[in-house]
């Protein structure tokens, strides 16, 4: 299959980067014909000389674009072929309507971690995606981390769990090295310790049979040091506050 990105931004590139180990064809078209040349040669792949000419040449055209530039770039083209947008706020309906289209359309959401070939991505498609073409789809998304198939309307939630949460986690981490560097540990110390750590917890979360809860069980002796600082996370409200914060971000994003 031959697939086109309109748009090559980080996002973008980070998808191309996984398909790299995929037998598919990529075409991009960027901002301007240099600069799509520019990119096409650091990734290694075809660059069109115009949206329309990918368009022509493409299988399916991945849309990289800004959700705010979406009216402006797509009054402008004339698809033929399954469209896939990771815009965020675009829904399938909206996509239809601004590619005045019939077409089989699918919407991704994928996270900053696509960047080191580890995204946790969402994935719907409207009713015109046969199952052979789904298929498709996740065999792309998989080329840079995981996919999870979410209803539409699960998506505003998926993005605060999966494309909002690595700040909140980069930030529970940032707090557990400052902790270290309060009892004495250099930054690089603690932030190394805290990182590891937790990425080695959330691996044992995912491969093993244990339930978070069991695992704070294992963790925690009667009487000792875990339990106590466990309570003190609890009376201070960190598992409110997580969930206060995904309940904000859910909200604002059904503003946008």
């Amino acid at each position: 299959m031959k697939i086109g990105f309109i748009g090559v931004g980080k996002m973008a590139t980070a998808i191309i980067n996984g398909l790299n180990s995929t037998t598919h064809d990529i075409i991009i078209s960027g901002s301007s014909l240099a600069r799509s040349r520019e990119i096409a040669e650091q990734l290694e792949v075809e660059a069109a000389h115009s949206h329309q000419e990918l368009i022509e040449e493409a299988d399916l055209v991945i849309l990289g674009i800004k959700p705010q530039m979406f009216d402006k770039v797509l009054s402008e083209l004339t698809f033929k072929q399954p469209i896939l947008s990771m815009a965020a706020g675009v829904t399938l309906e909206r996509l239809a309507d601004l590619t005045s289209s019939n077409l089989p359309l699918i919407r991704i959401m994928p996270n900053l971690n696509a960047q080191i070939l580890k995204s946790t991505t969402a994935i719907c498609t409207n009713d015109k995606v046969s199952a052979e073409l789904l298929a498709t789809a996740k065999e792309i998304t998989d080329s840079f981390g995981s996919t999870f198939e979410i209803a539409e309307k699960d998506f505003d939630t998926f993005t605060a769990l999966a494309g909002s949460s690595p700040a909140y986690i980069a930030l529970f981490i940032e707090s557990l090295a400052k902790s270290g560097v309060k009892h004495g540990l250099t930054k690089q110390q603690a932030l190394d310790i805290a990182s590891q750590t937790v990425l080695a917890t959330a691996e044992n979360l995912l491969i093993g049979s244990d339930s978070p809860h069991d695992m704070i069980d294992m963790v925690c002796s009667p009487g000792g040091t875990t339990i106590a600082g466990l309570l003190d996370l609890e009376k201070t409200g960190l598992t409110a506050s997580v969930v206060s914060a995904i309940d904000v971000t859910i909200d604002r994003a059904k503003e946008l």
